[in-house]
């Protein structure tokens, strides 16, 4: 079977995926034909590997599959029947932090993230497009896990998640996660704060402004209480 783990990029799910492995002692897989993350920092810490067969094969198979993506939810790769985990956080700090990220080598920050902002195209498309399109999914309702809750217990909230959407995953004993600290220090580019309301002090009004003016968006943010 396949789990997806679901999120915009910059929501959490690289340190999801670094908990399930802690917790669950299972690899994950990603959607794409290569994983940049997994490139970035190492694919030691969550057990990143390619996928073992085809999408159809993995479906068809009784072994549980963590397939991430940051694509929006299409019928194209993902079956009705899948199930799904999917990370949420404050499009506002999402966009803040994938900018940052993306002009961790140079690059002008706000222009950077005027055009996440703005986004509508490719696959992941703008963040409120991309939340809502998993929102909307109902074959079967998606297991949802907020950025705020996961980095504040993370243990609980994994374990909860993934109780709903695998139960037939067993946790571990003794499963121990490496803190924020340990992960900054791994690669401080990536793991920049870990922190939620960054966008409170990096995200410029007319960046804000633009952000709400963006229809998807402020459906999405107000859906999830995001104000």
């Amino acid at each position: 079977m396949i789990v997806w783990l679901s999120s915009y990029p910059r929501s959490g799910n690289t340190f999801f995926r670094i908990a399930l492995q802690r917790i669950y002692r299972v690899p994950t897989y990603v959607v794409y034909d290569v994983d940049g993350v997994a490139a970035q920092i190492g694919p030691e810490l969550m057990d990143a590997r390619e996928r073992p067969a085809s999408f159809e094969e993995m479906r068809a198979s009784p072994e549980v599959h963590i397939v991430k993506t940051h694509r929006r939810r299409t019928d194209e790769v993902i079956a009705a029947e899948d199930r799904a985990i999917c990370l949420v956080r404050d499009g506002r700090d999402s966009t803040v932090s994938w900018a940052r990220l993306n002009t961790k080598d140079g690059g002008d920050f706000e222009t950077e993230a005027r055009a996440i902002i703005t986004r509508t195209s490719g696959g992941t498309g703008g963040w409120g497009q991309n939340v809502l399109s998993w929102r909307r999914s109902t074959a079967p309702a998606p297991v949802w896990v907020r950025f705020e809750e996961l980095i504040a217990d993370p243990v609980a909230v994994v374990r909860k998640a993934v109780g709903a959407a695998a139960p037939e995953l067993v946790p571990a004993a003794g499963a121990e996660i490496p803190s924020f600290a340990e992960l900054q220090a791994h690669d401080p580019a990536f793991f920049r704060s870990g922190a939620t309301g960054t966008h409170e002090s990096e995200l410029p009004q007319d960046l804000h402004d633009l952000f709400w003016a963006q229809p998807d968006n402020a459906a999405a943010m107000r859906e999830l209480g995001y104000e």
